[in-house]
């Protein structure tokens, strides 16, 4: 019984020391908790942050792959001092030859992946601190160079971001790191077994203070950089509004001579009946136009006049000798536009190389006269074609002969048509029909000409103005050749000269007096009496004898 008691009072004073004891455990497991729950918060933020500088940050990759370089050489050297004291033996054991190539293996291993890791052997980060290298500035000296203008400009807006960029990733990376270091250090304060913490510590402020200079130096340069940036764009913008104000005052200047050729062209055409001459101010108008319009661009867009002249002054002589014919040309162009002896609508006959070409003037540029080919007697009875377009270099009027046919107004040339009567024929009567025939179908042109010949009297020294048609009678070999002379017009002389041959023939044909006569031969043929050589004689039309 006592000993039930004893073992009773025993269990009692354990129970009673049991239960502050089950408390103050119970306590002490709550206070771990909290600790717990923070570290795995700080672990996990401090995770986030790895993974971020690890995979998103270039820095934080270069950076990683300098440490992997010095870590490397490191390695290497430490390898090379092995390979050096085993190589320093006389004599190595099987084993130590197999360290021996062992080593020299992972050295050649080692030194390929230095190779490979060369550039961030010194100053690693040189290449993303420097700023991207500013072209030579675009002048803005004409419309044209706006559009380059404001494509530099953008290039450097594009560079200027982009650097900033980098400064920005190279600023966070370094918040990123301070973060850090501030995580790793509460870290090691709640947990007890620290020793991994405050190595990554200690390579994190490594890295700190690796970046801390750059970052400084990345800071200057950048600030450097973009001043010089903009100072350029604000020069740029300038230069540009500058130029298009010029451009648009040019332009309103040129628009202006514009409008100011196209109502003269319309008064010109209105008050104007004259299409030759309409033409000829036409042409005129449109080269002094071209011509102020070059000297406005000359002026607003060559800095220097005098340099452009003195360069023209010294190319003069070389371009008079290379562009001979051109120069030529240009200078027979003048003469035409000045002097007036050919005009645009002209009827003119140009001869070169032994063939004749007659026809009309339809254009003269600054090099050359286009004439195109009419129906003539020239070509009626040499080229026997026609309706050709013939250019004509202005330079030919220096060393050429053209005939113009229409010149000063005329619009009238003398023709004659020539046939032969017999000498016992009415020669009287034959020139009469001549004469009448060419006076009534010349009328009106004789009437024309003598108009314009007296109004030509005030320029040129003209004697002869008789306009009457001509009638000639000269003695040939086989009769009496009776030459017409009259006035028609120039451009359709074949016309009038059918209409008057065939009207004459006619007349003559009427007349039993008049025969017309041609030339013909007389043979007499005898076997045995020779006879004297056969004669030339005029026999009438239409009879011939053998």
């Amino acid at each position: 019984m006592k000993l039930k008691r004893f073992v009773f009072l025993l269990l009692s004073i354990s129970v009673l020391f049991a239960q502050p004891q089950a408390d103050q455990n119970s306590s002490t497991q709550k206070v771990v908790k909290k600790p717990n729950a923070a570290l795995m918060q700080l672990l996990d933020e401090e995770h986030q942050i790895e993974t971020e500088l690890t995979e998103n940050n270039i820095w934080s990759k270069i950076y990683s792959s300098y440490n992997t370089y010095r870590s490397l050489k490191k390695e290497r050297a430490q390898l090379s001092k092995k390979i050096q004291r085993l190589e320093k033996r006389k004599k190595l054991t099987q084993k130590q030859e197999k360290e021996l190539d062992a080593y020299k293996q992972k050295a050649l291993i080692l030194d390929d992946k230095l190779l490979q890791l060369k550039e961030y052997e010194d100053n690693p980060f040189k290449k993303f601190l420097t700023p991207p290298r500013v072209e030579d500035v675009p002048t803005v000296g004409n419309p044209f160079a706006i559009v380059s203008a404001l494509s530099y400009q953008k290039k450097l807006n594009s560079d200027q971001e982009a650097y900033k960029a980098r400064y920005d990733s190279m600023q966070h990376l370094m918040d990123q790191l301070k973060k850090k270091n501030l995580l790793l250090q509460k870290i090691i304060k709640l947990d007890n077994n620290a020793t991994k913490y405050e190595h990554l510590l200690k390579s994190n402020t490594e890295e700190i203070k690796t970046f801390a200079p750059v970052l400084d130096i990345f800071k200057t340069t950048n600030n450097v950089y973009s001043k010089k940036i903009d100072e350029i764009t604000f020069n740029l913008k300038e230069k540009i509004k500058k130029e298009i104000e010029k451009t648009i005052t040019i332009g309103g200047v040129i628009l202006f001579l514009i409008i100011l050729l196209v109502l003269m062209k319309y008064l010109v055409r209105k008050y104007m009946s004259d299409n030759d001459r309409f033409y000829t101010i036409n042409k005129a108008l449109n080269i002094t136009f071209i011509l102020i319009t070059v000297l406005i661009l000359l002026l607003a867009y060559i800095e220097n006049v005098s340099y452009l002249v003195t360069i023209l002054g010294f190319a003069s002589a070389g371009i008079a000798i290379a562009m001979k014919d051109w120069f030529m040309s240009l200078m027979g162009w003048f003469t035409i536009i000045m002097g007036g002896s050919i005009h645009v609508g002209d009827r003119v006959k140009f001869q070169r190389g032994g063939i004749e070409y007659i026809g009309d003037i339809v254009d003269i540029s600054m090099l050359r006269m286009t004439l195109h080919e009419d129906v003539t007697l020239t070509a009626y009875m040499h080229n026997r074609r026609a309706g050709r377009v013939i250019f004509i270099p202005n330079n030919f009027i220096f060393t050429d002969m053209i005939a113009n046919y229409s010149h000063a107004g005329l619009k009238t040339v003398w023709d004659g048509i020539d046939f032969m009567i017999t000498f016992d024929s009415n020669v009287q009567k034959a020139a009469s029909i001549a004469k009448e025939v060419t006076r009534k179908y010349s009328k009106g042109y004789t009437d024309i000409t003598r108009k314009q010949l007296n109004k030509l009297r005030s320029h040129y020294n003209i004697r002869n103005t008789n306009v009457e048609p001509r009638i000639l009678t000269f003695i040939e070999p086989y009769g009496m050749k009776i030459s017409a002379w009259y006035l028609t017009n120039s451009y359709a002389t074949l016309t009038l000269r059918s209409t008057i041959s065939a009207e004459i023939i006619s007349r003559i044909q009427e007349e039993e007096s008049i025969t017309l006569a041609f030339p013909t031969q007389s043979i007499y043929v005898d076997k045995d009496v020779p006879k004297p050589l056969p004669e030339q004689q005029t026999i009438p039309m239409g009879e011939e004898t053998f």
